[in-house]
């Protein structure tokens, strides 16, 4: 498993925003399930996830561990794709 992720400075509160690229998602069921179990995480603030292009935005506090991203996603059921 690997994951895309694009990670910037939201400029508030010194937030931070990823995009990590999720492989198998489909409906709205597959966001709902990928984005509950992110939510999870420690520090997370908001998720959204969009099956149509498999992308899974997160706002956080700070950098979240990528680990703990990818145990979220495969306890989804899902599969991170490669850092680009």
């Amino acid at each position: 498993m690997t994951t895309e992720t694009t990670t910037e400075s939201t400029g508030t509160s010194g937030g931070v925003t990823t995009v990590y690229q999720v492989k198998g998602m489909s409906c709205g069921h597959c966001e709902g399930a990928v984005s509950g179990e992110i939510s999870t995480i420690e520090g997370v603030t908001s998720v959204q996830a969009t099956a149509a292009t498999g992308q899974v935005t997160v706002a956080s506090e700070s950098v979240l561990d990528e680990s703990a991203v990818r145990a979220a996603v495969d306890e989804a059921g899902y599969e991170l794709v490669e850092h680009v």
